[in-house]
């Protein structure tokens, strides 16, 4: 099976999620999705799967940068809106495992999902 590395080609943690497959011969796809786009039904599945809390990227600059009405009142549909409009706010990197997905990267979580 091929699985799916969602993110952005200069993020420093999607580097050492790429190499870890790499390393340990684990085919992907990847989507880059500052280039690519990201559809909506895959933001709600993953804010479904995991919560949006963790799918939208609140700590890095992208998100930093909204004015604060922008910030305010955050739900699901308003962070999927955020994430459309800017996807660089998606947390990375997204490894799609078919059935299931990791968001964000350890090597222990890759290793046991992969194993």
């Amino acid at each position: 099976m091929t699985y799916t590395l969602y993110g952005i080609k200069a993020c420093d943690t999607m580097k050492k999620a790429r190499t870890w497959l790499e390393d340990n011969a684990i085919a992907y796809d990847f989507h880059d999705y500052k280039v690519q786009g990201i559809d909506r039904d895959s933001l709600n599945r993953w804010c479904s799967e995991h919560g949006w809390e963790t799918i939208l990227n609140r700590a890095g600059t992208t998100f930093r940068k909204l004015d604060d009405a922008s910030k305010a009142d955050l739900d699901q549909a308003k962070a999927v809106e955020l994430m459309l409009a800017q996807p660089s706010m998606i947390k990375r990197p997204v490894l799609d495992l078919g059935e299931r997905t990791l968001v964000g990267f350890k090597p222990d979580l890759y290793a046991a999902a992969l194993a």
